[in-house]
């Protein structure tokens, strides 16, 4: 297979069962010699649902990127779909850095020509139109929908958010004239299998995407450019 490579996947949140079962997601696509490592930042928020959250989850994220360094791994992952503080994570970084929306809306392109995104809250929905014009995706997306339930509610009413889930995926596939459906949250990771198997279309997780993107850049010893804007950090005198 080749060398192994040592992901850490960092979990804005501070939800140790989330992270838990992001790093079980990533594991069941990783290769057999890829080691995840699924951190959670000990101080911050417990969700991740708007622009203030994700402001006070920079700290954490950028405090374990930089143990990740320390640590020689050979790249990070950052699980939150508004992607926080990604552009600051690659400053700091050698290894490459990829937030989970940005792997999913690259993979989902590769094999449709339109994809729609279901994520959970609706007050989320513009922050997902933000990072789609950011990374030049909004001529790819059709459509945004939203289960209306918070982050937390992923794992503490796994059923209801299932069937929300299914529902507003089946909405997609018949209403959107799409190929494929991005989930909109690094808490939907686990049930991805499932919705693609019961509607019969591609479902996308910004999760595995980035781990499988890893791998590969990894493989072929691509690391993040230091020339330019994502070079270190200025030392401040």
């Amino acid at each position: 297979m080749g060398k192994s490579t040592r992901i850490q996947i960092i979990n804005p949140n501070t939800s140790i069962k989330m992270t838990q079962a992001i790093g079980e997601a990533a594991c069941q696509v990783a290769f057999a010699d890829s080691e995840i490592i699924a951190q959670s930042p000990e101080e911050g928020v417990p969700s991740i649902e708007g622009h203030y959250d994700e402001a006070i989850s920079a700290i954490g994220i950028l405090e374990l990127i930089k143990q990740g360094k320390e640590q020689q791994v050979d790249g990070h992952i950052i699980a939150c779909f508004g992607d926080p503080a990604l552009h600051a994570a690659r400053e700091l970084a050698h290894a490459p850095v990829i937030g989970i929306a940005e792997a999913a809306f690259h993979m989902a392109s590769l094999i449709a020509t339109k994809f729609s995104i279901v994520t959970t809250l609706p007050r989320t929905k513009i922050i997902a139109e933000h990072l789609l014009h950011q990374y030049g995706f909004e001529r790819k997306c059709e459509k945004i929908r939203c289960i209306d339930l918070p982050v937390l509610a992923l794992e503490n009413d796994k059923q209801i958010a299932y069937e929300k889930l299914l529902e507003s995926c089946q909405q997609a596939k018949m209403n959107d004239d799409i190929g494929a459906i991005v989930l909109g949250c690094g808490g939907m990771a686990e049930m991805a299998d499932q919705v693609s198997a019961e509607l019969e279309i591609p479902i996308i997780d910004g999760v595995r995407a980035a781990v499988k993107l890893i791998e590969s850049l990894h493989h072929l010893g691509i690391k993040t450019s230091k020339w330019g804007d994502y070079d270190y950090p200025l030392e401040k005198l």
